[in-house]
């Protein structure tokens, strides 16, 4: 049996130019936002990238175990800002 990846080719014919070009601009916006909203708040990037650390370190068995524990723990909030004031203990 062949195995099946989700995805599927393009369809280049299925948008006409219009359509094609609006969501061409809708990709580039939503990128821009993305990207000021990410400017404007460092805590996600940090909020982030602690936990892949943790994940790298800690190999979990159970990843949705350790990240509901990672994201519920109530010193979390303590913890990134320590870390965005640069104390990355």
């Amino acid at each position: 049996m062949a195995e099946k990846s989700g995805m599927e080719k393009l369809d280049i014919g299925a948008l006409s130019p219009e359509q094609q070009e609006k969501l061409r601009q809708f990709k580039i916006n939503t990128r821009i936002g993305n990207e000021k909203y990410l400017r404007s708040h460092p805590e996600v990037e940090v909020l982030l990238s602690d936990f892949l650390r943790e994940v790298f370190l800690k190999r979990p068995a159970d990843i949705r175990e350790f990240a509901a524990n990672h994201f519920t723990d109530p010193d979390l909030a303590k913890t990134i800002c320590s870390k965005l004031q640069g104390n990355f203990d």
